[in-house]
Parts: structure tokens; C-alpha cells; sequence
């Protein structure tokens, strides 16, 4: 029971408390190029999950096997930047053969994942001891990059409903487009603060 209540403390901390984009401003240029409609969103969203839980595991074994027996912590970001490339390079071939429609929408924003620092932070913030002092293992550096792909993804979609529903609206001239998704994306970051009240 003790060890699902630490999931659910991950989970939560990662969703909603540190979240990547508006906790930690990490990853925008998705966020607010890929948020101008729902499904562009939820394509960019699934696959931002699937790229973060898989570097997350990837980088561990990496970190713990290689890099660190052999004295090359050094390499981390480089080692991290090359496996995540590869990762991004993979989920692009597959889309683009299963869904090339959703491959056209996200457009130049699949491959600007490779260089998402968003996807190199949870690979490279799991290797450093958490709230409690403790490193996460194998199992909770995966969740971790899991629940911080459902965090970005959730705020993905949120900005996305939004912005779809500004576009039907009555914007005045001057804070159509960007000046009002920055709006947006302020005052959700403002709403977001509020998590950070919650202790466990």
C-alpha cells in the first residue's frame, strides 16, 4: 500500500505540481506552435508520453551501465541527446507510415523533440535525488518520465480547447494569435501554482 501511495505521489508531483510546461517553462515551442487545434494536440501529446517514458528508461540503463561504471558522467547530455534522437527518429518513421495525416499536422514539430528540453529534463532531472533524498530506481525513473508525458500532454489539450474556442470568439484585433495564447498560457501557469500548495 505504501509503495501505490509513492506512485500516486510521482504521479501527481509530475502532473500536476512540476509540471514541465508551466512549473518548469521547459518545452514551449510545442506547446504553443502545436496547440492550435485538438487532434494536432493529442497526436503531439500521445507521442510526447511515448518518447519520455521510453527515454526514461533508455537513459537510466544507459547512465547506470555505462556511463557510470565507466567514469563518463561527463557525457550525460550527449549520450541523453543521441538516444533521444533516436527514440523521436523512430516514433517519426512510424508515424509517418500508420498515420500521415497526423504526420503532415505536426509538421516540424515531431523532430523539434529531439531538442525539446522537456524530453532531455525527465531524463536527466530522474537521475537527481527527489523530495525525500531518495534516487528514484529503474521502475519509478519509467513512471516518472510516464506521468510527465501525461502532464505535458494534459496541458497540450487544455491550451488546445481553449484556443479553438478563442478563435470562434470576439478577440480584439491587436491580441488575436500569439499575444493571447500567451495570455492563456500565463494565467493557467497562475492556475497551476495552486498544486504546488498540496503536501503529502
Amino acid at each position: 500500500m505504501e509503495y501505490i501511495a509513492h506512485i500516486l505521489h510521482i504521479a501527481i508531483f509530475a502532473i500536476l505540481v512540476n509540471n514541465f510546461i508551466l512549473a518548469k517553462f521547459l518545452g514551449l515551442c510545442p506547446y504553443l506552435g502545436v496547440s492550435k487545434k485538438l487532434d494536432s494536440a493529442f497526436g503531439m501529446g500521445m507521442a510526447v508520453i511515448f518518447v519520455m517514458t521510453l527515454a526514461s528508461a533508455i537513459t537510466y540503463v544507459l547512465n547506470s551501465l555505462v556511463l557510470v561504471p565507466f567514469e563518463l558522467q561527463y557525457l550525460q547530455t550527449i549520450a541523453f541527446i543521441l538516444t533521444i534522437a533516436s527514440i523521436v527518429q523512430a516514433v517519426e518513421i512510424v508515424l509517418q507510415k500508420l498515420t500521415p495525416e497526423l504526420y503532415g499536422q505536426l509538421g516540424i514539430f515531431l523532430p523539434l523533440l529531439t531538442t525539446n528540453c522537456a524530453v532531455l529534463g525527465v531524463a536527466l532531472l530522474n537521475l537527481e535525488p527527489q523530495n525525500n533524498g531518495q534516487l528514484f530506481d529503474f521502475f519509478e525513473s519509467t513512471l516518472s518520465g510516464f506521468f510527465n508525458g501525461i502532464g505535458y500532454a494534459l496541458v497540450l489539450l487544455l491550451m488546445a480547447g481553449i484556443r479553438e474556442r478563442l478563435d470562434r470568439s470576439d478577440v480584439p484585433d491587436s491580441m488575436k494569435g500569439m499575444p493571447i495564447a500567451l495570455v492563456v498560457a500565463g494565467c493557467m501557469a497562475l492556475a497551476f501554482i495552486g498544486f504546488s500548495g498540496m503536501r503529502f
